[in-house]
């Protein structure tokens, strides 16, 4: 027994030793290492998930040891600021200022699922939207602006044309003007209003003109210098994507409908009982010949 104790005591003498100020394991840590650690000012967590252990090990630089013998100091991670945060009814070890680390971590907090699934979703969009305009390098002015400026010019060139390719061109450039105008509605804006003003400011631009819906203060406003961007590419291949469809919308002249068969819902129907009984019943009075012998059934059954 003292042997074990011994061995015991050991290992953590080994942690202590080798200078870490956090210990985290994927196994549950007992009471005993526990106040051991806590007397020494050592702070330590078990049932550490692999996931958490491994994104732990990314930003901090530690590697994961799987014993505590011939372990060196460079298996240690660093980090400047280590602190336990509870939020709500949940704690949460926050490691801060870790010098390899390239990611954050985001805790969404709310009353139902819904608004949790659509926070995550805002979130998501909004990364991807990041990554989408760091690989490009190139972006637009968001808000409705690049919509507007091809509305203004299409209705220009509608002006210049004649016949029914004039109504078509007028028609996209009403189609895009749905984008500026239903941000205004999400946000419960007057889109009148506001709409009337982006085709004012566009009309009269004699240049490149990137205004466009500002959700902050409910008004227009150069989405560019505000910082609502766009992927060019995104905002390309949505433009391409939508007038695709409207073309292969226009090209059908008939919808064809293969109506499912009578007979087919007859069979798979079960056969009806009344129909049957009465059937029977009919043939109540009536000679029948079974095999060369005559019968005579009567209503009593005799």
């Amino acid at each position: 027994m003292d042997a074990e104790w011994s061995i015991i005591y050991e290992k953590l003498d080994r942690c202590i030793q080798l200078g870490a100020n956090i210990v985290l394991s994927r196994l549950p840590i007992g009471d005993l290492a526990t106040q051991y650690f806590a007397d020494r000012g050592v702070f330590c967590a078990g049932r550490i998930s692999d996931e958490d252990i491994k994104r732990i090990e990314r930003a901090t630089g530690a590697k994961i040891q799987s014993t505590v013998y011939g372990v060196k100091n460079d298996v240690l991670g660093t980090c400047g600021v280590f602190e336990e945060v509870q939020i709500g009814s949940k704690r949460y070890n926050v490691f801060k200022q870790c010098q390899a680390a390239t990611t954050s971590t985001f805790i969404l907090r709310g009353g139902a699922e819904q608004f949790l699934a659509e926070a995550e979703r805002s979130i998501h969009d909004s990364l991807m939207v990041t990554k989408k305009c760091i690989h490009s390098n190139r972006v637009v002015g968001g808000g409705g602006a690049v919509e507007m400026s091809e509305s203004t010019a299409l209705k220009r060139y509608a002006r210049t044309i004649d016949g029914k390719v004039q109504l078509v061109v007028e028609g996209l450039a009403q189609a895009l003007e749905v984008i500026p105008r239903q941000l205004c509605d999400n946000a419960g804006f007057a889109s009148t209003e506001i709409m009337n003003r982006l085709r004012h400011v566009h009309h009269m631009a004699t240049d490149v003109c990137w205004m466009g819906v500002d959700i902050d203060k409910e008004d227009i406003c150069d989405t560019l210098e505000k910082g609502v961007w766009e992927p060019l590419a995104s905002k390309v291949n949505s433009l391409s994507s939508a007038c695709e469809a409207a073309c292969a919308i226009l090209s059908v002249d008939e919808t064809v409908k293969n109506p499912k068969s009578q007979q087919a819902q007859l069979e798979a129907q079960p056969p009806n009982l009344n129909m049957m009984g009465s059937a029977m019943g009919g043939m109540r009075g009536q000679k029948m010949n079974l095999g060369g012998m005559k019968v005579m059934q009567g209503r009593g059954g005799k």
